[in-house]
């Protein structure tokens, strides 16, 4: 999969990219079986919120379940960030974001190369994200929001926030997103189970609780070049990955041949 011309311009411009129905029903079905799996088992990758019940985020999950190593080399995810990236990628980080209904907390508004940067010294923000929504995303469920064109502003000054959720987070100053909302506005991608969003490393996002009794289930693969990998590693390697090996293209149909090989 290649992204033509207007696609590239929109992205350099906005920062993001959204794809609708990028994956069929089937194989969203399986990866929503899976993710609840994960969801359900006692490993130190798998955070809680604050209840120390409800499952936040599931990492590392691609090195511990089969459909999910299939998916972070899926060539629908992988080529067309080699072509924004310009070259061969490594996986950096790999979450299952739960936002599970009613219990899914906020993620405060933070920039994912920030992190990278201060916490893994990640040289540029040659990296970015793709969301893969796992549920049907609306504006009940906690949607992923983005200040668009906030990634043309290089990183921008954040607190460490260990208080407000289970997770600790570089966040950005409430007066800092007003004067960046102002400039750019606030965009929310909402679309079926199956749409993927592209979105930069230095884009401003986050997301409300979720107080609907709808899940939002979303997957993250945060994709790197490999000549920009981590020079710190204090962060454990199931957060911040060590493998800088260049990924691989698995067959467009390997979601649908690990269902296949389940129902004989």
């Amino acid at each position: 999969m290649q992204l033509n011309e207007a696609q590239l311009e929109q992205f350099d411009r906005e920062g993001y990219l959204f794809l609708p129905d990028l994956f069929e029903a089937e194989e969203v079905d399986l990866l929503n079986r899976e993710a609840h799996r994960i969801f359900a088992m006692d490993r130190e990758e798998v955070f809680r919120e604050k209840d120390g019940k409800t499952a936040r985020t599931a990492f590392a999950a691609q090195n511990y379940n089969e459909t999910f190593r299939r998916l972070g080399r899926h060539p629908r995810l992988l080529d067309p960030v080699r072509q924004l990236l310009d070259g061969d990628v490594y996986m950096h980080q790999f979450k299952v974001n739960a936002k599970a209904a009613f219990n899914g907390d906020v993620w405060q508004w933070h920039q994912d190369y920030g992190t990278w940067s201060r916490d893994d010294q990640m040289p540029e923000p040659r990296a970015m994200n793709i969301a893969l929504f796992v549920d049907d995303v609306t504006e009940f469920n906690g949607a992923l929001m983005f200040i668009p064109r906030s990634h043309k502003g290089g990183v921008i000054n954040a607190g460490h926030d260990l208080k407000t959720t289970s997770y600790p987070l570089w966040t950005i100053d409430d007066d800092t997103i007003t004067r960046l909302v102002d400039e750019g506005g606030i965009i929310a991608p909402k679309g079926k189970a199956g749409s993927v969003v592209l979105f930069h490393s230095n884009l401003v996002h986050g997301s409300p609780s979720n107080m609907s009794p709808f899940d939002r289930t979303i997957v993250y693969l945060s994709l790197c070049h490999i000549d920009n990998h981590i020079r710190r590693f204090k962060r454990p390697e199931w957060v911040a990955h060590r493998d800088f090996t260049p990924l691989e293209n698995l067959d467009d149909d390997c979601l649908r041949t690990i269902e296949n090989a389940a129902a004989e």
